[in-house]
């Protein structure tokens, strides 16, 4: 799979997922569609694991306690 940002993967597999669910897709196709969206959703899983974790490091106070901001 060719290097794709977390958007252009949420999109791909919302296109995925409307195929499957349209029914029209032969079993063959559809199977290899249904593991392409596997493997989508298993990327935007990481990338957003890692941003959480990027996101908890910035909030940490000098002690290491994690503050919640609030807007």
């Amino acid at each position: 799979m060719p290097k794709m940002t977390f958007e252009q993967s949420m999109k791909k597999l919302e296109q995925i997922v409307q195929e499957l669910e349209s029914g029209d897709l032969p079993l063959e196709k559809a199977m290899s569609k249904f593991e392409e969206g596997i493997q989508l959703s298993k990327f935007c899983t990481e990338k957003l694991d890692q941003t959480e974790k990027k996101v908890t490091l910035l909030m940490q106070d000098n002690d290491g306690k994690i503050e919640e901001k609030r807007a």
